[in-house]
């Protein structure tokens, strides 16, 4: 059934769902000043009816997404049919979302913009958090392997120079099965605040998963690195000394950041395994980028040369 609201009828109505309604409804005009809008613009911080001039649309918001915001008004203007949502943080805080269409008079001729503006904070926070979780370690709050490859990418395709470390907790497993989860969980999480009190403020942890940590260490030499990484090493061997009936110690390998993450991670992937084949509890230096292989190295047991043609 059509129902034909009269223009008072019409201006109650809308009167209604303005007083009623948590967008913020408001009219600009040709130069994108605001007129007029329903009382919700006070809680962006604007008293329209008490401002002599009201407020320019650039105004309510922050940062580089006013120029943005200027195009679509532009384009809205114009009397372009399909009108967009275009989110932006607000200068006033807070994300929201405007939607925006043409005003014209009787003769066609625009004179205007109507906006429609809505709170998407929460939706936003939400998505930051699920953002954050799908990059984070539940356990240790570290970063997670994903996020460890994206920043290893970067710092590559920006030419960055640094070394990356990777440390192993020796015998973790067993130490998981005699004293349980919840004590190799508690390991995992000490470990953890370990490596953030004992590296460098800019250096970058993540939780690779099970016992394996890598730290990305821009602007450092290997040799440097290592002396940042060997006070971790000694320090949890003091900690686990005698406090168990097997030793708890970490391992670690160190290699230059290279020109790919497959190769960086594979160079210290060797170190490593050259630190635990060497007696563990120690730091050892990967071959720098280009050579065929480690330094030095121990004697060749038939696991360390399938360890090789696997990475070879």
């Amino acid at each position: 059934m059509h129902v034909d609201f009269t223009l008072l009828e019409r201006s109650a109505l809308y009167g209604l769902l303005a007083d009623n309604s948590d967008d913020i409804i408001f009219k600009c005009d040709a130069r994108g000043f605001i007129v007029s809008a329903t009382p919700a613009l006070a809680g962006l911080g604007v008293n329209l009816p008490s401002l002599l001039f009201g407020p320019h649309l650039r105004d309510l918001v922050a940062g580089v997404h006013a120029d943005a915001i200027m195009v679509e008004h532009c384009a809205a203007l114009n009397g372009r049919a399909a009108a967009l949502w275009l989110e932006f943080p607000a200068m006033a805080g807070g994300w929201f979302q405007i939607r925006m269409g043409q005003l014209c008079d009787r003769a066609g001729n625009a004179y205007g913009v109507l906006c429609v503006m809505r709170s998407v904070t929460e939706r936003k926070t939400l998505e930051d958090r699920l953002f954050t979780a799908e990059l984070t370690d539940p356990l240790t709050r570290l970063t997670n392997r994903v996020a460890f490859t994206a920043m290893l990418d970067h710092l590559i395709a920006n030419g960055a120079e640094g070394c990356l470390a990777l440390f192993d907790l020796d015998h973790f497993m067993t130490l998981n099965m005699h004293y349980g989860h919840s004590a190799g969980d508690a390991l995992l999480r000490g470990f953890a605040d370990l490596l953030g009190n004992m590296t460098r403020t800019d250096d970058i942890l993540s939780r690779l998963g099970g016992e394996r940590f890598a730290v990305l260490m821009p602007q450092i030499d290997p040799l440097s690195a290592r002396e940042v990484c060997e006070p971790v090493i000694e320090t949890i061997a003091a900690l686990g000394h005698g406090s168990l009936d097997c030793a708890l110690t970490a391992s670690c390998g160190v290699t230059e950041i290279g020109r790919s993450t497959d190769n960086t991670v594979r160079r210290a992937e060797l170190a490593l395994f050259l630190a635990k084949a060497k007696g563990r509890s120690r730091v050892e230096i990967g071959a720098s980028e280009g050579a065929a292989r480690p330094i030095t190295r121990p004697a060749r047991s038939a696991n360390f040369l399938a360890f090789e043609r696997a990475f070879a």
